[in-house]
């Protein structure tokens, strides 16, 4: 095992330093932490999310974000202190065709444990999974995540680091790069605050011009009222002309026992 944590940290380590990530196209949007699901529960989520003022037109045959609700099922079972099992179910609803199953992925992730006591916590996350090509731009994509964050009494920061492409055959197979953070305070028991960035910058070889780069800002608030729930809320402004610039979004989950 601990040769084992070893190589994950450093496939980690070099992946973080190359950079990498493709985008989470508004269907789930959220910060990873490095904790796994506990062993033997099963964490049922439910992401919504709702584009106040995103894209009008349709864009490399991508229907238009605006005025657009997604709701992500996402189920989650932890079979061990290192490894976790997640799969989602994306759906769209909105006007003009908009309304529609949009895909399913599957998401194995390794952890290191807590026993080896590292300063951060670091895991690895994989996504793989069919897709509505009107929705995400093809048929089927894949996606390395590498989480690594950090606690320090009541402050936290997190960074994911995601590379993601479509597999599709005539598609470009280019991986985008993607990073997104979280930082926030705990300021009480149960409360909270912080922030949440979120980009899309593009082929990881040959970035875009910022302009056509996705950078969105959120106000976030994760609030622990039951230990087996939780939810989390922000509203997001895009910082760029390509970027959506009003997004609200929610996230309940419920922690099961089997």
């Amino acid at each position: 095992m601990k040769i084992f944590c070893i190589a994950l940290l450093s496939l980690l380590l070099t992946l973080g330093c190359t950079s990498g990530i493709l985008a989470q196209d508004n269907y789930e949007i959220q910060v990873y932490a490095s904790e796994l699901t506990e062993l033997h529960h099963t964490m049922i989520e439910l992401h919504s999310n709702y584009t106040i003022n995103g894209s009008k037109e349709i864009q490399g045959g991508v229907f238009p974000s605006n005025h657009v609700i997604h709701e992500t099922l996402e189920i989650t079972h932890g079979f061990s202190q290192w490894f976790e099992v997640g799969s989602y179910l994306f759906t769209s609803i909105g006007s003009d065709n908009r309304t529609a199953f949009t895909g399913v992925h599957i998401r194995p992730r390794l952890s290191i444990p807590e026993a080896f006591h590292l300063p951060v916590g670091i895991s690895l996350s994989s996504e793989v999974g069919y897709q509505n090509p009107a929705f995400f731009g093809g048929k089927w994509g894949a996606e390395i995540r590498p989480i690594i964050d950090w606690k320090s009494g009541r402050f936290y920061f997190g960074a994911n680091l995601a590379m993601g492409m479509i597999l599709d055959k005539n598609l470009d197979h280019s991986l985008e790069f993607s990073p997104c953070l979280k930082s926030n305070y705990e300021v009480s028991k149960k409360v909270n605050l912080g922030f949440e960035y979120y980009a899309s910058l593009g082929n990881i070889k040959n970035f875009d011009p910022v302009q056509e780069q996705k950078h969105i800002l959120f106000g976030a608030l994760d609030w622990d009222f039951n230990p087996d729930w939780e939810f989390n809320a922000g509203i997001g402004y895009g910082l760029t002309s390509a970027t959506d610039k009003w997004i609200v979004k929610i996230i309940l989950g419920y922690r099961l026992p089997f």
